[in-house]
């Protein structure tokens, strides 16, 4: 189900992208609330907010993860200095990403899905469930890290 994780976008024309819009997340909890705000407000003015429900989980669901494990340990949490993690939400006419950028060089890795009364481990299977297509690729050139992103398909109407 989670098969090929480390995997490019799919062929995305970047000149024919409508629409990019990105915010910088520090590296604290709170920006998961942040990233939702944002997404919302994004949606709405691209006038695709009725797909907020589901790309809101996924973008909960990726930015939890690049703040709960693709922060080094001692990467202070408390303030705003550092924004080491980046949501791009780009829409192109039929299709919309989001990609969410972190300092790891690490694949992102599945939980248990088996124990179904845990109460984490399920993030990556929640994005395969609700996206039409995930993956991640590593950074290149000055950029270091990677970046995990998922897929929906947009209606023609929308």
């Amino acid at each position: 189900m989670l098969e090929p994780l480390r995997q490019g976008l799919p062929p995305l024309d970047p000149a024919s992208v409508s629409n990019a819009a990105s915010c910088a997340l520090p590296p604290r909890y709170e920006a998961v609330r942040d990233a939702r705000q944002f997404t919302r407000r994004t949606l709405d003015q691209w006038d695709i907010g009725n797909r907020f429900d589901d790309v809101c989980l996924v973008v909960s669901e990726l930015v939890t993860n690049a703040l709960r494990h693709a922060l080094p340990a001692d990467t202070p949490r408390p303030g705003d200095q550092d924004a080491p993690v980046r949501l791009h939400l780009m829409r192109w006419t039929e299709r919309l990403v989001c990609a969410v950028r972190d300092p790891s060089h690490d694949s992102p890795v599945a939980g248990d899905s088996e124990d179904f009364s845990a109460e984490s481990g399920r993030g990556l299977f929640l994005v395969d469930s609700f996206a039409d297509g995930w993956g991640w690729h590593p950074l290149a050139g000055t950029l270091n890290g990677k970046v995990v992103w998922a897929l929906f398909r947009l209606g023609p109407s929308a």
